[in-house]
């Protein structure tokens, strides 16, 4: 009699169907959501919350999962379930920020994304119309300007770290680089405005070669960072292997070590892009803001999209809405250009990784 019980499924077996879990997950979001009605028709909200939906529809998933499980798969199995509950609670709630950054972005900056935005600068423009082509070429110069200077500095220093530092002056490299990761992004645009109004001797310097200088200073930290951790990831016997052939350190780091941690050295140098290409404050401290297109980093101030997206905001003239248009559709375009760059990371780093037999 006890053996045929067993064969039973579902609540006979003591074990919640298949797909309780899933059917409760959605109960909960729509009894939160017709809770969320309620009070909208009531008046007591001004609008549907699709974010509180979310959350608080998981938060009773928690408490419902957790109460029927306790009482038809025992207290052990119910806390399982509980902590299951738990941590998707609490993706939900690192993540809806996300959804609702990148929503709100995209509602409102959709409007002027339009072929004029990508086309046009802001010359003589005080109202509607115009873009954000100086700003987008502005940001792409002085970026790439940026990378240019950090990767070389960041992935040789990584390299010593790595393979050849040892003793005081490598605790204190890495000391300082721990200390140039929290450097706020404002005094790296004060030392850049700092070295070249002395080098100049012009306190009213502002060009873009200044802002990849100071963008530089916050992604060397990023890229010695990450490339240092993926050469400790070679493992030491493929060194061993290369030495005992009577192949020499530099040639084993370039034919080994490297070829071995580009994937995750490129994915890394990304990733620092992805960090400074949106800063501000740096860039209006040094680069400046314009209007017109300048293609030259190294005289005269140039736009960047982050500047932009300020000044749009901050300066609205006349009329608000267009300004406010161009700053969302600004922000957007950001948000494009940071998803484009980590997808061809994903690409290269799939591409260059070392290819192992099974």
């Amino acid at each position: 009699m006890t053996a045929v019980a067993q064969q039973g499924s579902g609540i006979t077996a003591g074990r919640l169907p298949r797909f309780s879990a899933a059917v409760l997950l959605i109960f909960s979001w729509l009894v939160m959501a017709g809770l969320f009605l309620i009070l909208l028709a009531a008046g007591t909200m001004d609008e549907f919350s699709v974010v509180g939906t979310i959350f608080f529809g998981s938060v009773l998933y928690a408490v419902l999962i957790f109460a029927i499980s306790s009482l038809v798969e025992g207290s052990r199995k119910a806390k399982d379930r509980l902590a299951t509950a738990l941590v998707t609670a609490a993706f939900t709630l690192a993540l809806l920020p996300l959804i609702s950054l990148v929503w709100t972005t995209v509602s409102s900056g959709i409007g002027r994304f339009d072929p004029q935005f990508f086309s046009f600068s802001m010359r003589n423009i005080v109202g509607e119309g115009g873009g954000a082509l100086h700003a987008i070429v502005g940001t792409l110069i002085v970026t790439g300007l940026a990378t240019l200077m950090s990767v070389p500095i960041g992935l040789f220093t990584a390299l010593y770290l790595t393979e050849y530092g040892r003793g005081h002056l490598a605790r204190a490299i890495t000391f300082l680089i721990d200390v140039m990761t929290g450097i706020p992004s404002i005094v790296a645009g004060l030392f850049a405005y700092a070295l070249f109004s002395l080098l100049f001797n012009d306190p009213g310097i502002r060009f873009g070669f200044g802002g990849a200088v100071a963008l530089s200073v916050l992604m060397i930290p990023v890229v010695v960072r990450s490339s240092e951790e993926m050469l400790k990831l070679v493992p030491n016997e493929l060194r061993e292997a290369s030495y005992a052939l009577g192949v020499p350190k530099w040639l084993t780091i370039v034919k080994v070590v490297l070829p071995t941690s580009i994937a995750g050295i490129i994915t890394g140098v990304m990733l620092s892009i992805s960090r400074v290409i949106g800063e501000t404050a740096p860039l209006l401290l040094i680069a400046g803001f314009a209007t017109s297109m300048n293609y030259d980093p190294f005289r005269e101030r140039m736009m960047t999209l982050p500047v932009f997206v300020y000044t749009q905001y901050s300066n609205p003239g006349t009329d608000v809405g267009a300004y406010l248009d161009r700053a969302w559709a600004g922000a957007l375009t950001l948000i494009v250009i940071v998803m484009a760059l980590n997808l061809v990371a994903r690409l290269i780093a799939k591409f260059f990784a070392p290819k192992i037999a099974r």
